[in-house]
């Protein structure tokens, strides 16, 4: 699965368009390498996302084409 999609359907960026600009200005990690919104995410990927105040790192667990907002938790886990 694309990354801007993947980010959208784990509901960790509220738009795929806003995900692809978040990839394209450099504030999205994945394995610790600046990624592409286009880039693959396969499940044991870590991927870190830069807010303005601090990021957030989570590891996929799973990946589902579409997810229910009270699944999406279940895609992702928390890294600290």
């Amino acid at each position: 699965m694309r990354l801007d999609k993947f980010l959208k359907v784990s509901r960790l960026i509220k738009r795929r368009t806003v995900a692809a600009d978040a990839c394209g200005a450099a504030r999205v990690l994945l394995n610790g390498k600046e990624a592409k919104p286009s880039k693959e995410v396969k499940i044991g990927d870590v991927i870190e996302i830069l807010y303005g105040a601090g990021s957030l790192t989570v590891r996929v667990c799973a990946i589902e084409e579409v997810t229910k907002k009270e699944n999406a938790q279940n895609l992702y886990e928390v890294i600290e």
